[in-house]
């Protein structure tokens, strides 16, 4: 996620950002999920800077705004996910 993109063919359009929502989606459900609420507030954090930050400071990356959406909208599914009642009616 961090490392310079290499150069080549493409992959598949729009693999990154399913990447880029799962990987925020996971910690955030299961922060939630132990009561680590606060880990939900700092991935949103780390989601407005890392990608501003990546093409600021490295001349090897360039920073894509629909990546921090992608990142931004994994912490909300992550979230909502964790809160989803269970069969017996209780919400986390």
């Amino acid at each position: 996620m961090y490392a310079p993109s290499v150069p080549g063919p493409g992959g598949v359009p729009g693999l990154d950002k399913v990447a880029h929502l799962l990987l925020f989606a996971l910690p955030s459900a299961l922060a939630w999920l132990l009561g680590a609420r606060w880990v939900v507030t700092l991935l949103v954090v780390h989601a407005l800077v890392s990608e501003p930050l990546q093409g600021w400071v490295s001349p090897l990356r360039q920073a894509d705004p629909w990546d921090t959406v992608a990142d931004l909208a994994g912490v909300v599914l992550g979230v909502v996910v964790a809160r989803w009642p269970r069969e017996d009616g209780h919400r986390p």
